[in-house]
């Protein structure tokens, strides 16, 4: 693949915002984030959000469909569907008639035009289908079907043709994190071949902790499995929300988001320009402008009523924002990060450097609470926004590269479960067994597992089992996964099937002794059946790495 590639692009396609970067192999030092979107110019994301009219045909995405306007009830304003992909209970609720595939399709393809114009304003001759790697940064919590889902929209987004699709590649959002922190700072920060550090991608509604050590050979790998917790910089916004709600009228905020959503998006946007990033957590540094209502959201004087609408006339429809107040609306959320760094510091005990990404690391008083607890090992990368799509970039370079250039090249070595594998297998029913699940030949099916969650193994590394070909004849080789530690049955409500493994006939000719491998690499789980008396091999490929 690597002769015709001559262009790498990095495509975060994230819920809240999107971004793109890219280099060319020849300049692999001089990764480009794009900062040039249609109704703002000098942002690295662009939000994911969609405008269609009544008839669903796309009018704006991004900022230009956030842009303030007069009431239409017929327009649709679209976002939060990249939610759809996760295993969530409850969906986002879409408009009807608007499948979440089309609105994923239908942003796709307007990033695709605008990658496009902007390759082929830097480097001239590309070919988009022939010459152009795509590597995609995407959630752990997308399972082999979304992937799925993922690449078949960037099909239809005319993003990869079918003919390459290989031009699409998916690495996890922490892994692109990792690339970059490490490339970019192993020589300027106190890591060094054996000791571990910690990347906290502080984003919108989560905050990640990975923590990896660095191997011998430049390579790094899990040391604990990724930590989340639903601590990020929405919930500053949303007690924000709350502020204001005590000021108004709760009734009055709920219908203002409900039928003025660009205004209510313009002054969310505001205080986070102009108080939550600015914020120091010190009183001498404290001087925001006052909320003003006629200039942020004069829709919402309307369904203010009672004591609230006298307060507010009484004030102008201004209202002061205290330092009190602020402190109060990040305080809980920050205490929450900080333990959860500690907690991690706790079971590791030696870690060398903490990379703060993400976008709510731009937040002066979150940057200021983690220096003075952790000021020893604290890095906050330049520009922490555009850290993971430089760092899909850099994973690129390194993916397109002869093996031999790539030996100083940093790369996973190793991985911790997030996930317990196991399949189906029958044994004898005995008088422990619940007696509804007795089959009718005396038999019960169970949960065998394979590997579990927190375990660390190498990657391509192989897990070996010997099963007899009337076994496997049997029942298959279903493989299952789960975010329990263990469990006794397949068809338990937190087991789900993962993937159906089929295995050649040829394989299973004789009743001899049959070997089953799985081979866990950086993305894939590679399956090899092979007879042990003849030595016949079948191999087949799982593209479930982000389960991993």
């Amino acid at each position: 693949m690597g002769e015709d590639i001559r262009v790498i692009v990095g495509l975060d396609f994230g819920i809240k915002y999107s971004s793109f970067a890219y280099a060319h192999i020849l300049s692999s030092n001089n990764i480009i984030v794009h900062d040039q979107w249609q109704g703002m110019s000098g942002s690295f994301r662009n939000p994911t959000v969609l405008k269609y009219d009544e008839s669903f045909n796309l009018i704006s995405w991004g900022y230009s469909a956030l842009s303030r306007r007069k009431k239409n009830s017929n327009i649709k304003l679209v976002e939060n569907f990249l939610l759809c992909l996760s295993r969530m209970d409850n969906y986002p609720p879409l408009p009807n008639g608007l499948s979440y595939k089309q609105a994923i399709t239908d942003y796709l393809r307007e990033m695709r035009g605008l990658i496009e114009e902007t390759i082929n304003s830097c480097y001239p001759g590309i070919d988009f289908y022939r010459h152009i790697l795509f590597v995609m940064p995407v959630s752990t919590e997308y399972d082999e079907k979304a992937n799925d889902i993922m690449r078949a929209c960037a099909h239809n987004a005319d993003i990869i043709s079918y003919k390459n699709s290989s031009r699409l590649v998916f690495i996890t959002k922490h892994e692109a994190n990792s690339f970059y922190c490490i490339n970019t700072n192993l020589n300027e920060s106190n890591i060094s071949v054996g000791t571990s550090f910690m990347v906290v991608d502080c984003g919108n509604n989560t905050i990640d902790i990975t923590t990896q050590n660095i191997f011998e050979d430049k390579k790094f790998g899990d040391i604990t499995g990724k930590i989340v917790d639903y601590c990020g910089g929405n919930f500053v916004d949303d007690e924000f929300i709350k502020f204001v709600g005590r000021k108004v009228g709760l009734s009055a905020i709920d219908l203002f988001r409900s039928n003025h959503y660009d205004q209510f998006q313009y002054m969310v946007k505001k205080f986070c320009e102009r108080v939550k990033f600015q914020f120091t957590g010190q009183q001498k540094d404290f001087n925001p402008p006052d909320l003003d209502f006629y200039e942020l959201c004069p829709a919402i004087e309307q369904y203010v009523k009672d004591s609230e609408r006298e307060q507010l006339e009484n004030q102008d429809w201004i209202i002061e924002l205290k330092f009190e107040d602020v402190k109060a609306m990040f305080d809980p959320v920050i205490e929450r990060i900080l333990h959860l760094i500690r907690s991690q510091l706790y079971i590791i005990n030696d870690c060398e450097a903490i990379f703060l990404v993400g976008e709510f690391s731009q937040s002066n008083y979150l940057q200021a609470r983690i220096k003075q607890e952790f000021s020893q090992i604290i890095n906050i990368p330049t520009n922490p926004l555009s850290v993971i799509v430089k760092g899909a970039v850099q994973y690129g370079l390194m993916y397109n590269e002869p093996d031999e250039l790539n030996m100083h090249r940093l790369v996973i070595a190793s991985r911790v479960f997030n996930k317990t594998y196991g399949i189906k297998v029958t044994r004898k029913w005995n008088h422990g067994d619940p007696i509804e699940r007795k089959l009718s030949d005396g038999m019960i099916n169970i949960f065998l597992r394979i590997a579990k969650r927190g375990d660390e193994i190498p990657i391509n590394t192989g897990i070996s089992m010997i099963f007899s070909s009337s076994f496997i004849s049997r029942n298959g080789l279903d493989l299952f996964v789960t975010n329990e530690y263990d469990v006794k049955y397949c068809d338990s409500p937190e087991v789900s099937l993962l993937n159906k493994l089929r295995i050649n006939a040829a394989i299973l000719s004789k009743k001899d002794a049959i070997s089953i491998t799985l081979i866990f690499d950086n993305m894939k789980i590679k399956v090899i059946a092979q007879n042990v008396k003849t030595d016949c091999k079948y191999e087949t490929e799982l593209d479930i790495g982000l389960n991993f």
